[in-house]
């Protein structure tokens, strides 16, 4: 692509910023033309940045243009870098969302000092050295980035709202499996197991309206329950059925924000037999029901 034709079909952004606590913010942007949005700010080397691309895709670039990296959808990016600066730069694509956590290095030891040797970069050999990773947005950290970008509550209660959801987020992404201590959890170290209830995984989200049980999942995958149990308990972070019903009502909500079906029809696809148990599900979810839900987005 031509440099300069790319640069002319780039507009200039603003995040929306909401400030946590001291060291601690929260920036979203919803990107919902169909122009390419940069959106930069300037950011000093003691802060760790995560990047979560709730939808389309968007790109971190680095050093002036000279390196770049996706952030694809319902993908997360985590960048620290104390040996030097590292400003925010981001080319957000048409029709795509993006929500950012800025936590100081000092706040977020804060937060984990009993847990810092199981987080990777909190090390004592690693505390000086730049650190990234990109990852999986998971269901229940979906569930908080919507509420985060889809915010409609009174405005006073944002700084408070925003605060909880902060942590939230926190809590749920050092919950993956990819923090996990191998001491402390040998079912890891083999890769044939990871593998294995990784395909549990995709065979519960593939035949989510009539999942299998426990037992027909673990002889499907070739593990016994028990190890099925604690294999995805570990890199799931929640139970086989949690995780399930989170992640239908997530895609139920998603559903019901195209339009495309009616309440019954969706909760048909998620596997309701009736529209009243998909909307006491929805509700004990979300706290609202289906039919609220699709009216608070108009």
């Amino acid at each position: 692509m031509n440099e300069k034709n790319d640069l002319k079909s780039i507009a200039i952004g603003t995040f929306e910023e909401t400030k946590l606590d001291d060291d601690f913010l929260i920036l979203t942007f919803k990107n919902d033309e169909n122009i390419i949005k940069n959106v930069v700010k300037e950011i000093d080397s003691s802060y760790i940045q995560f990047h979560f691309c709730i939808k389309g895709s968007t790109k971190f670039v680095f050093n002036q243009g000279r390196y770049n990296l996706d952030i694809e959808e319902e993908n997360s990016l985590l960048l620290y870098n104390p040996q030097r600066e590292l400003p925010i730069n981001l080319n957000i694509n048409p029709n795509s969302w993006i929500v950012s956590i800025l936590i100081s290095i000092k706040k977020f030891h804060g937060l984990f000092s009993q847990e810092a040797d199981y987080i990777t970069f909190l090390s004592e050999d690693n505390k000086d050295k730049k650190y990234y990773k990109d990852g999986v947005i998971s269901p229940s950290m979906a569930i908080v980035l919507n509420q985060l970008i889809n915010f409609s509550l009174n405005s006073s209660i944002k700084p408070l709202y925003f605060k909880g959801k902060g942590y939230e987020l926190l809590s749920l992404y050092f919950n993956r499996s990819e923090e996990a201590n191998i001491e402390q959890c040998p079912f890891l170290v083999d890769e044939s197991n990871v593998i294995k209830i990784r395909k549990a995984k995709d065979i519960m989200v593939a035949r989510m309206a009539e999942p299998p049980s426990l037992q027909e999942l673990a002889d499907e995958i070739g593990l016994n329950i028990k190890k099925l149990k604690e294999g995805f308990k570990q890199i799931y972070g929640d139970s086989v059925f949690s995780f399930l019903f989170d992640y239908k009502m997530e895609f139920a909500r998603k559903l019901l924000e195209a339009g495309e079906n009616n309440v019954n029809e969706v909760g048909h696809k998620i596997g309701y037999s009736t529209s009243s148990h998909f909307i006491a599900a929805f509700k004990k979810k979300y706290g609202t029901t289906p039919k609220k839900y699709v009216m608070s987005l108009n």
